[in-house]
């Protein structure tokens, strides 16, 4: 017979709903609602019970230890690190030495066995807590109280649930709630135990259904390890990363973005030796763990499709846990979970309209490098900690330097100039409420803590891209913050020039009209860094017994590690990069550049040198549309058109355009479209269309041939000038004779836009000359070009140029 508190004390996740926050915290009522609503949507939560805010304060009260905890924080001061530390611990042990109530016991081992019933006996849980103010949008308490996994039988569950209440007194809750403006006796704790998943044999992780970063929302962001979760939400390893486009997911696509194997270095797993006494343990990944993605394509996506599920039901931001199971008995094996959710803390709170950028006016030397998180600068004196119990030397303004910032830091990092750690992901709880905070940080960077010194002056920036730095020196940056109410639109399109896939999502919110130029060269050279002759033709290579060749198979598999076809390596980057930067701009036009390396540049990718020829001037020689239907490169670039269609085809995302670069006669247009054609990238099917740079004098004078193969034209200023004059710009000695100002270039620009206007074709600018010079953007509205593509850093300042000629010149927007 179930005892008559049970009802009070034990609530099962099917009967609590997300108004029961007061009574089981954020946790506990989010898991309810999900188990309850989300279920029948296919979203899989592993069952389990909530033990109340009501059996905590029937705790306090029965075991006659509310009025000591009082008497502890009566002095307190969370300012003095030794009064916080000092009466945390006190509260803490008044907690655990405290006497269990009879009554309370009962209804929680009853509630076990039932759990036992279900899954078997001696069945493990986790033991989370759950305060009733945490997860609240205004006020994150991620990680404030404690978790305790694999928790097994009925001593251990008591045990785990004294300690569960005792972690809402850590130092750093008691901080963090006094800072937040709760009473330190106003906040309870709910406990949640449920169903262990057994990921320790597969893999587990975060998801945010946003962009953590830029806050871009129609992105989905994945992180994962392998073995429990715990590792990747403190910031132990280096997790994986996957990002997700939701619109076309929506459609049933698939959208996988971007990839990133972490580094893994450890993984959390099960430790059920009696005499250890520890029920987890970390032990080091193989190697073949190290290199390879934790989940699937397939596992990517049906965590995505859960986390826009979650997202759309609670109608807001998502952090959520999710878990694979690697041996459950009744579980499911290999089946994912989710274990978790609350609302995202950050972007949500963030009041949209105007946009913030922060640049460094100086240059300096790069100490370590590691991920960015947040998109700000800061800088101070560097103190280096390697253990929390040191914190009290830490003064406001310092840079906290540390092997890994866990929650019990938080004490000092509201006050830090900036954050570095060692190790740890973006969606670890540092990251977390570093962003919060709005602190810059860097993470795992391997080796901040031994490379930087105490006392050293120094800058960390996460303003540059996903690549956070910490420089030598306290070096000059500005702010530059403009209200987007004061942009105006323009009849011109305003488009950006990119080629940093990881910038999309944050540059995509610079007021434009779509990408007039993504480039190729960044996701080959960055991303991918092998020549993709050397990947096409790896099986050969590697029976090779040169030791060269051998020296080039051993970069290819340090790279490609996750990867059995080298190949398929090259067409899945191309189509991550490509597809990341068109789903920032999604459904705006992206036309993205094929290739336009030279040979000397591509010989400075691994194996390059077995591929390509020495050519005195490669400005001049072998380049753009002359290698795509040469037998000589033509593997190369039919990899390219693969990587191009799964990015349009596959993960939906149709808004690319493709343009040809340094296309010298129609002839070679119609052999590089018949190319594409092959490869499955038809002009006009799926809204495909192809654009030709124009660049070259013969461009301007064979407008109307190259206008017949087609469908628009994109000026490339740099190269029109070079070759118009005769000009290497990679000489410094005659750079300075003449620029797209000068009347011979401005003069071949007034051709061919006269014969694009007079054919009906597109025409736009893609060069440097309108970023650099506002007098030459405005020479182009006179001229009536249909967009013009500049540089993110002058984009806004270009616009009010370009408004400010199309009010003189009467023209508007129809």
């Amino acid at each position: 017979m179930a005892h008559k508190h049970e009802k009070e004390f034990i609530l099962w996740f099917e009967d609590i709903f997300i108004e029961d926050v007061p009574l089981v915290g954020g946790k506990n009522a989010s898991l309810g609602e999900m188990y309850q609503k989300l279920t029948s949507k296919g979203v899989a939560v592993p069952n389990g019970f909530a033990i109340t805010a009501t059996a905590y304060k029937h705790l306090l009260k029965t075991a006659g230890i509310e009025v000591a905890i009082k008497d502890v924080l009566a002095d307190l001061n969370t300012h003095d690190l030794h009064n916080l530390q000092e009466r945390g611990e006190k509260v803490r042990d008044i907690i655990r030495t405290a006497t269990f109530p009879d009554d309370l016991r009962t209804a929680i081992l009853d509630s076990y066995k039932k759990m036992e019933a279900l899954y078997g006996a001696n069945t493990s849980v986790a033991v989370r807590s759950s305060a009733t103010a945490e997860d609240l949008p205004d006020a994150s308490f991620a990680g404030q109280q404690e978790t305790y996994l694999n928790i097994q039988g009925p001593e251990a569950i008591i045990d785990a649930c004294r300690r569960c209440f005792a972690s809402l007194f850590t130092n750093r809750a008691i901080s963090y709630r006094h800072d937040k403006g709760f009473g330190q006796l106003d906040v309870y704790l709910s406990i949640a135990v449920q169903k262990m998943v057994r990921s320790d044999s597969a893999s587990s992780g975060v998801i945010f259904s946003i962009d953590t970063e830029s806050g871009f929302e129609n992105a989905v962001f994945i992180t994962g390890a392998w073995g429990l979760g715990e590792n990747v939400v403190q910031g132990a390893v280096n997790p994986d990363e996957y990002f997700v486009f939701k619109p076309t997911l929506k459609q049933g696509k698939r959208p996988i973005v971007s990839k990133k194997v972490g580094s893994k270095e450890i993984k959390m797993i099960y430790d059920n030796d009696p005499s250890t006494k520890e029920p987890v343990k970390n032990i080091a990944t193989t190697a073949a763990e190290r290199v390879s993605y934790v989940i699937s394509d397939d596992e990517i996506l049906q965590l995505a499709t859960w986390a826009c599920i979650i997202e759309d039901h609670y109608k807001k931001a998502m952090d959520i846990e999710w878990a694979k199971d690697g041996d459950g008995v009744k579980v499911g094996t290999g089946k994912l979970f989710i274990v978790q959710a609350r609302p995202e803390t950050v972007h949500s709170q963030v009041t949209k309209g105007f946009m913030e950028t922060y640049k460094l006016k100086q240059k300096g030397k790069v100490l370590v490098e590691g991920l960015a998180v947040g998109t700000k600068i800061g800088k101070g004196i560097a103190n280096c900690i390697a253990s929390v119990t040191d914190i009290h030397s830490f003064k406001a303004g310092q840079v906290l330097v540390t092997d890994m910032t866990d929650p019990d830091w938080e004490p000092i990092m509201k006050i830090a100039g900036a954050i570095i750690t060692d190790r740890g992901g973006r969606t670890c709880h540092a990251a977390i409420i570093s962003r919060e905070l709005g602190i810059p940080c860097v993470i795992g960077t391997g080796t901040g803590s031994q490379v930087i010194k105490s006392g050293q002056e120094i800058t960390a920036s996460s303003a540059e891209g996903e690549t956070g730095y910490v420089y030598e020196g306290l070096l000059d940056f500005e702010i530059e913050k403009v209200d987007l109410a004061d942009v105006p639109a323009t009849k011109t399109k305003i488009m950006l020039n990119l080629a940093i896939p990881e910038k999309a999502f944050t540059e995509c919110q610079i007021p434009n009209d779509g990408v007039g130029l993504a480039r190729e060269e960044f996701i080959i050279n960055s991303h991918i860094g092998l020549h993709p002759l050397a990947l096409f033709n790896y099986e050969e290579l590697k029976k090779s017994n040169d030791p060269d060749k051998q020296e080039i198979v051993r970069k290819i598999d340090e790279k490609t590690g996750a990867y059995v076809d080298k190949k398929q390596f090259f067409i899945d980057k191309v189509a991550e990069g490509v597809g990341r930067i068109a789903a920032g701009f999604y459904p705006k036009d992206v036309i993205v550049r094929l290739s336009d390396f030279k040979s000397n540049e591509y010989a400075n990718l691994v194996g390059g040198t077995l591929y390509e020829p020495h050519e005195e001037n490669p400005m001049i020689g072998w380049r753009g549309a002359s290698r795509y239907y040469d037998p000589k490169y033509r593997p190369a670039f039919e990899l390219e058109c693969k990587g191009l269609l799964k990015a349009r085809n596959d993960m939906g995302l149709d808004n690319i355009k493709l343009m040809v670069p340094f296309c010298r006669t129609p002839a070679e247009g119609k052999k590089v479209v018949e190319v594409m054609r092959e490869c499955g990238l038809v002009q006009g099917e799926n809204g495909l269309e192809l654009y030709v740079m124009c660049e070259i004098p013969s461009n301007v004078i064979s407008a109307d041939a190259f206008a017949d193969i087609f469908d628009g034209f994109s000026i490339g200023s740099n190269d029109l000038t070079q070759l118009t004059y005769g000009l290497d710009r990679d000489s410094g000695l005659i750079a300075g004779i003449a620029d797209e100002r000068h009347d011979a270039v401005k003069d071949m620009i007034r051709m061919v836009i006269t014969t694009a206007k007079r054919r009906g074709k597109k025409i736009g600018i893609c060069g440097q000359g309108p970023s650099d010079f506002p007098e030459f953007a405005t020479f182009l509205v006179e001229l009536g070009i249909d967009s013009m593509s500049l540089i993110p850093d002058t984009a806004i300042r270009t616009r009010l140029a370009v408004a400010k000629k199309e009010k003189e010149l009467g023209i508007g927007i129809k």
